[in-house]
């Protein structure tokens, strides 16, 4: 297994390389964000492990730039700093975990463990298919290139449809990953609410089958 860590703290560069070497991994290193993306695109890497504050380009940056070119290695980002919204920036932007310095050593290495076992299948921040384009990080949606206000709710329906394009959802399935479990209004509320997406994308957006739930379309443009 290849391993590239992307850190410009030359004594923790060291020390992630000596300890991932140990558990039998090979390892390159990069100072930079940009020798780091060179690399990301010259190698077949298992998984990376990637700063976020670095020089000439941020792990942000890195993260972004490989998932745009379809590079879906997996990546563990790491930061110095202490706050919800770079852990949220680092998973928006791509990266499938997020770890604090400092750090434990046996820690790091399960979840660079974890990310491999779950490979490196595409994970796209924006989601797609036929018209339709929805960016679940910042809550927008297109249809046609042509961005579509939709409620918080609204918003939750068509991401959940949307992450199953052309499959069959019945009501109750729907009612229950984007309301709860516990839900005990009216059922109907979620006709209401495909009534309010047809409305706004297009009444071909969702298909009706009666009896059996929803199908979001997957038409091309």
């Amino acid at each position: 297994m290849r391993v590239l860590v992307v850190e410009d703290e030359t004594p923790v560069a060291a020390a992630v390389k000596r300890g991932l070497e140990g558990e039998g991994y090979a390892v390159d290193i990069a100072a930079t964000g940009g020798d780091g993306l060179w690399l990301a695109r010259e190698n077949p890497y298992d998984a990376i492990i990637l700063d976020i504050m670095l020089p000439e380009l941020t792990g942000y940056d890195v993260c972004a730039a490989l998932r745009a070119e379809g590079n879906w290695t997996p990546i563990l980002m790491l930061t110095a700093k202490d706050g919800d919204l770079d852990e949220a920036r680092a998973l928006n932007t791509g990266a499938d975990d997020f770890l604090r310095k400092p750090f434990s050593f046996v820690v790091l290495v399960a979840r660079v463990r974890a990310m491999m076992r779950r490979g490196t299948s595409e994970r796209p921040t924006i989601m797609e298919t036929g018209a339709l384009r929805l960016d679940p990080a910042s809550h927008r949606c297109w249809r046609n290139e042509q961005e579509v206000r939709l409620t918080a709710r609204e918003f939750a329906v068509l991401e959940f449809l949307l992450r199953r394009p052309g499959d069959l959802i019945a009501k109750s399935a729907i009612l229950e990953n984007v309301w709860d479990f516990n839900f005990d209004g009216d059922p109907n509320i979620v006709e209401v609410y495909v009534r309010h997406l047809r409305r706004k994308l297009g009444a071909d957006t969702i298909e009706t089958v009666r009896g059996a739930g929803y199908r979001l379309a997957t038409g091309e443009r």
